[in-house]
């Protein structure tokens, strides 16, 4: 596979600066994976596609005020971006100057100097004045991602956090969950649909760009995900009682999947039961992938040629994810984090 075989046109208006007036106000696209059959809903109907027994799994991770601005003793500005808090005072951070960074150098910030100490990767080791959440809480802002052209707003802190927000951790929105309020929740719970808890902190590499054609020679920054008891006892009863997973976003199909991999290294002549599992994933999904626990996805739409993009691709084939790419730009879909969602069955091959 080539990067290129995930591209597809999209008018730069389209990609949504701004979130809904309402969080479940949205358009809902919806793909029928097995068949390509397409349909225009909205997100309010999304309890229609739903029924007793099935189960919704969503991220509960909290995403941080990730991002902070910051200068040099010579002046030049820094912007220091979070992506993952270490023991202590230290982070491991992307670091973005006009000249190269090198360790060493203090950056002064409003919250006081924040001291580079090693290159790790493509990312920085750094030292805070305090330990890295509480620092980035109080000082930081939030981390839009770079498709959205505009500063961040007093309404982000609250627009750019799902409902389910609890555990702190993420540098970027799982953002299909940003759609779900207290109505929306409440007609599916009166619909008899369950809802379960996974947790996947968000790096900022869900926004890297593949650097060569080669889909295959592609490596996934590192996150940690966690998959607790609960959710493995929810599906499990989902499944006795022939009902569906439904997958809010593609990280929450990340964080089970890489869970199921795990139980069969650990059981390998059977298929495991999905069993607890805590960890990082560099688990990237594209087209041939076997998924074990997710059947229905709901996602919002992707950048092109983007490792989120290949994943829904490999769920419901590739054919018929551009195919409903183009049906979205054709009908004036709303793009990327503040967009629109989609509603995918899953494909026959996947």
């Amino acid at each position: 596979m080539h990067r290129q075989d995930f591209a597809y046109h999209l008018p730069v208006d389209l990609i949504a600066q701004q979130p809904p007036a309402e969080r479940s106000a949205g358009r809902m696209l919806v793909l029928e994976g097995r068949t390509g059959a397409i349909v225009d809903r909205t997100v309010r109907d999304l309890p229609q596609y739903l029924r007793g027994g099935d189960l919704l799994v969503v991220n509960d991770t909290r995403v941080i005020a990730a991002r902070l601005l910051g200068t040099k003793p010579s002046g030049g500005r820094v912007e220091i971006l979070l992506e993952r808090a270490l023991d202590g005072r230290q982070a491991l951070a992307q670091l973005s100057a006009s000249k190269p960074i090198r360790p060493g150098l203090e950056v002064l910030t409003g919250g006081g100097v924040v001291r580079v100490l090693a290159r790790e990767a493509d990312l920085w080791c750094i030292e805070l004045p305090a330990a890295a959440v509480e620092f980035f809480e109080r000082c930081g802002e939030v981390p839009l991602p770079p498709y959205i052209r505009r500063a961040p707003q007093a309404a982000d802190r609250q627009r750019y956090q799902s409902i389910f927000a609890r555990e702190a951790g993420a540098v970027a929105a799982p953002t299909a969950s940003l759609h779900f309020d207290a109505a929306l929740t409440a007609a599916l719970a009166a619909r008899g649909v369950r809802r379960a808890c996974v947790t996947l902190h968000v790096g900022a590499g869900t926004f890297q760009p593949l650097r060569g054609d080669d889909v295959a020679a592609h490596v996934m920054h590192p996150e940690r995900a966690s998959v607790g008891a609960a959710a493995c006892e929810a599906i499990a009863r989902a499944r006795a009682s022939g009902g569906r997973v439904i997958a809010v976003g593609t990280t929450v199909v990340r964080a089970l999947e890489s869970a199921a991999l795990a139980a069969g290294r650990e059981q390998p002549a059977q298929a495991p039961a999905l069993s607890p599992w805590h960890g990082e994933t560099r688990l990237f999904i594209t087209p041939g992938f076997h998924f074990q626990v997710c059947d229905v996805l709901l996602t919002n739409f992707h950048l092109p040629e983007s490792t989120l993009l290949m994943l829904v691709c490999a769920f419901a084939g590739r054919r018929a994810v551009l195919d409903a790419y183009a049906h979205a730009v054709r009908a004036r879909y709303r793009f990327f984090s503040y967009g629109d969602a989609m509603l995918v069955m899953r494909g026959a091959t996947a």
